[in-house]
């Protein structure tokens, strides 16, 4: 399922494309300013954003500045109601990938989603391989010892920090950070029952604990 990030300050707005979204068969999380939309992209795995430009604090330009500067290659829709041809361009020079005037049809942003979603189908992300794991972030699939396995949205994001610094010992609030930043609550034991949760569906041995320092992946 196609996971989409609505960035949009306005409730109204916000509301509609998220509902329209849903019906379209869509997975959708909703933040309403910049800061909060970069700790998302960081900790989620996202395959769209519909970022618009007129946020309050950080806004459109600088989150897709910086998402860029970040490395995150994540197909943006903008959606403002900056229509002049300078404005264009300055939000495609930016790193947009596609621009939508407001107000517009919510049909019309459906199709440019699904548009967007072929296109970035032929992109690939590096596939993430530590022995018998393997994980593809352009599909999410997670594969261990040649077995497809099924993990939560935090499960995954977790896995991904763990493979990404091989060899690299995480700490329970480096983790915390990297998974829960923009989110409104944790609670203590998360980190320790999402390594729970991965190592029955991986192997025991797959993720160890180095008491009191933190967890890091062998595989």
């Amino acid at each position: 399922m196609m996971r989409i990030l609505v960035v949009e300050d306005d409730e109204m707005i916000g509301d509609g494309v998220v509902h329209f979204l849903e019906l379209e068969g869509y997975a959708v999380d909703w933040v309403t300013d910049g800061n909060s939309a970069l700790l998302a992209l960081k900790t989620t795995p996202f395959n769209l954003v519909v970022l618009d430009l007129g946020l309050p604090g950080k806004d459109g330009i600088q989150v897709l500045k910086e998402m860029r500067a970040e490395h995150i290659s994540t197909p943006v829709l903008v959606t403002t109601a900056r229509d002049t041809v300078d404005d264009r361009i300055k939000g495609l020079d930016s790193g947009a990938d596609d621009y939508l005037i407001k107000p517009y049809d919510l049909d019309e942003l459906v199709a440019r989603v699904r548009a967007l979603g072929r296109r970035s189908a032929g992109r690939s992300d590096p596939v993430i391989e530590r022995g018998a794991l393997r994980i593809a972030p352009a599909t999410r699939e997670v594969t261990y010892n040649g077995e497809s396995v099924l993990l939560s949205s935090k499960e995954y994001a977790l896995l991904v920090a763990l493979a990404e610094r091989e060899g690299v010992v995480w700490s329970r609030s480096q983790l915390e950070d990297r998974l829960y930043n923009w989110d409104a609550s944790v609670s203590s034991n998360a980190i320790e029952v999402h390594i729970h949760h991965l190592r029955k569906k991986l192997s025991e041995s797959a993720i160890k604990t180095v008491r009191g320092v933190g967890y890091v992946l062998e595989t």
